[in-house]
């Protein structure tokens, strides 16, 4: 049984813009601007030769039918190869799933690191990275994350589409800032790329709020923009209001992770403390409250 790991940071984006429009799902995405941090997801590969093809995916140890990236970036890669294949997955994810950690893409892009290692298939990082995106994208879980995790740092995705097709500006930052974050919950990202009353708001401002950012790049400006469209898209909930409001009060500037019931903010190392109590006054438990360093590898073999 041959064996292979890789990781990939989760992210968290403050606003985008969709771009769904073409027919090919590499040319499918998002514009928009995240940070990535280093708490994701770490996936172990093992596969063996068998008489026909077979997939199987745990999270956390527990056997889960909901790896619908997973399974579609895993069928992807056997059928790019001649032999049959027993897989089994492991995902250990170290972020909340479905609130805004961008762990579906993460998933799927340490899986097809994984698999093309183990495998021995021989594609470029980023033709790899594609698999991931377009499994992603056919899935309609996330549009423009597996780019942002390819690179890490905070990123602007100023050109849409899959790795090496879309174009990606990072912001300067460094190893005195950090991102915290209080979640509350899941939001189902399909429902809202697919909904008639939030895809317009969406897109009236997200592409606006890209360009001002791209001229003007600065964490400040980040979160000033990402706390402006939260704000305009109408899905901050009653909880996330009363955390935003004590926040302004300290001076804190937090806003919405889209897409998830998730507070998010990107502070110096100062600031962590202050912070971190806020969230936690709030928190229903102090695992809801994470505190996290802004990841710089973005996604890798381990």
């Amino acid at each position: 049984m041959e064996e292979a790991r890789a990781f990939s940071p989760g992210h968290i984006t403050g606003f985008f813009q969709i771009w769904d429009q073409p027919d090919d799902p590499l040319l499918k995405g998002s514009r928009g601007a995240g940070v990535s941090i280093t708490r994701g997801v770490t996936t172990e590969v093992m596969v063996e030769k068998s008489v026909r093809n077979s997939v199987r995916i745990l999270t956390k140890g527990s056997a889960t039918n909901s790896a619908l990236v997973s399974k579609r970036v895993a069928n992807a890669f056997l059928s790019q190869v001649e032999q049959s294949y027993r897989v089994l997955v492991e995902h250990d994810v170290k972020v909340p799933i479905g609130c805004g950690f961008g762990s579906s893409g993460a998933g799927a892009l340490s899986l097809a690191l994984a698999l093309n290692d183990v495998l021995s298939l021989d594609l470029s990082r980023l033709e790899t990275a594609q698999i991931a995106h377009v499994a992603e994208v056919e899935c309609k879980t996330g549009l423009g994350t597996v780019i942002d995790e390819a690179f890490g740092g905070l990123q602007i995705r100023v050109r849409p589409g899959a790795p090496n097709i879309g174009t990606v500006k990072s912001i300067p930052t460094n190893e005195d800032h950090a991102v915290a974050c209080l979640s509350f919950g899941p939001i189902r990202t399909a429902k809202i790329l697919t909904s008639q009353t939030f895809r317009p708001r969406i897109n009236e401002l997200g592409g606006d709020l890209v360009d001002g950012l791209a001229r003007q790049p600065s964490i400040s400006n980040f979160m000033e923009f990402s706390r402006k469209f939260a704000e305009h898209v109408g899905l901050v909930s009653n909880r996330l209001r009363k955390v935003l409001r004590e926040a302004d009060r300290a001076g804190l500037r937090c806003s919405m992770a889209m897409l998830g019931e998730t507070v998010f903010s990107i502070v110096n190392r100062d600031q962590v403390k202050e912070i971190h109590e806020i969230f936690s006054k709030h928190a229903p438990s102090e695992r809801n409250v994470i505190i996290a360093d802004v990841d710089f590898e973005g996604a890798r073999l381990l």
